[in-house]
């Protein structure tokens, strides 16, 4: 029997991807996706139940499906994406549930992916250049996204301690730049007007939003245990990327500096949430040596996911409009998967 892959999130942006992804592999049998909404994206195989942002019902799927390797893709790393409460109950009480389930009892799980975030690492005037895996933050978590990351990871950690016959793997990507991925820095980025601390010109690093799915895929297939940094390779000025994006630096002031920004937050003139002022003032760089010997390379390196990310906001400008998005309607994709009616490719080729 092949495997059993749920995948939390479906209905965001990567839980979507990794289903897409995952479709292609004939090795997966069964693909299951669980989210507070309809699928965002045209899915061919994998199914889709509806559940609360906590997942509590997880543990009854867990048991009903059999499912052997849980992708955890529905970690918040974005304030601006949900209120403060939602962001607790979101990340930390959905892994303390999807924990919990893949620990039950005579549990069919074997392997847990977890997508998290090099925001666990913070950003200050101490850093080092690069941080490893094990190399611990050098100051306090200022922000509630960095304090549950953190408390995500050591609920994992414990899980992973007490339960050594399952692959835990925890990845920790860069900050994301790509052809469709919204982030609070991609939407500065493609605005006449980018924030900068004045006095500070950091180094920043970025992975390619394909490259996320790749490497969420590498550790899910080959079954790859630990903890992981991801992330093109190099670092750049915040000053060169701006520049190279075409966008003018909107000095903020070093003191006070989310007080003055908050009335062009307002305004609508840029986004600055609270986890990317450390960035914009230290930067920050994560070594990536560990997944490399994986046998995992990323396809872009920080300055490609730059240029590629300003191919994508260009062409998007000289068209002037978005593509149309999908709208997921049950009984059409019950259709399309079950109808008799529907040629499929492997129908076709016999």
């Amino acid at each position: 029997m092949g495997r059993r892959v749920l995948i939390t999130g479906l209905d965001t942006f990567w839980g979507g991807r990794m289903a897409q992804a995952l479709e292609s592999d004939p090795d997966v049998d069964m693909i299951l996706g669980m989210g507070t909404s309809e699928p965002s994206v045209p899915l061919e195989r994998a199914e889709f139940v509806r559940a609360d942002q906590t997942y509590s019902i997880l543990s009854r799927i867990v048991r009903a499906t059999q499912v052997d390797t849980i992708v955890h893709t529905f970690l918040v790393t974005d304030s601006t994406k949900a209120p403060p409460r939602a962001l607790h109950e979101i990340n930390v009480i959905g892994t303390m549930n999807l924990l919990a389930a893949a620990g039950q009892p005579s549990s069919s799980v074997r392997q847990v992916v977890v997508k998290s975030s090099s925001l666990v690492y913070g950003a200050a005037a101490t850093d080092p250049s690069w941080f490893r895996e094990e190399t611990s933050r050098t100051s306090p978590a200022r922000t509630r996204v960095e304090r549950s990351l953190l408390e995500v990871e050591g609920f994992v950690r414990d899980f992973a301690e007490d339960n050594p016959a399952t692959v835990v793997s925890v990845l920790r990507f860069a900050n994301v730049l790509g052809t469709d991925i919204v982030t609070p820095l991609s939407s500065n980025l493609a605005r006449p007007l980018c924030p900068h601390v004045a006095g500070y010109d950091p180094l920043v690093q970025f992975v390619e939003e394909d490259d996320v799915v790749r490497c969420l895929e590498h550790v899910t297939r080959h079954r790859i245990p630990g903890l992981y940094n991801v992330a093109g390779s190099g670092k750049l000025p915040w000053t060169e990327v701006a520049a190279l994006c075409g966008t003018r630096l909107l000095p903020l002031p070093p003191v006070s500096t989310r007080l003055a920004a908050a009335p062009l937050v307002r305004m609508g003139l840029i986004d600055f949430p609270p986890e990317i002022e450390g960035l914009l003032r230290y930067g920050r760089g994560i070594d990536t040596t560990r997944i490399t010997k994986t046998g995992f390379q990323c396809g872009y390196t920080t300055a490609g996911t730059v240029d590629n990310f300003i191919r994508a906001t260009r062409l998007r400008r000289s068209l002037g409009k978005a593509p149309p998005s999908y709208t997921y309607e049950q009984d059409v994709e019950q259709f399309f998967r079950r109808s008799s009616a529907v040629v499929h490719s492997s129908d076709a080729n016999n």
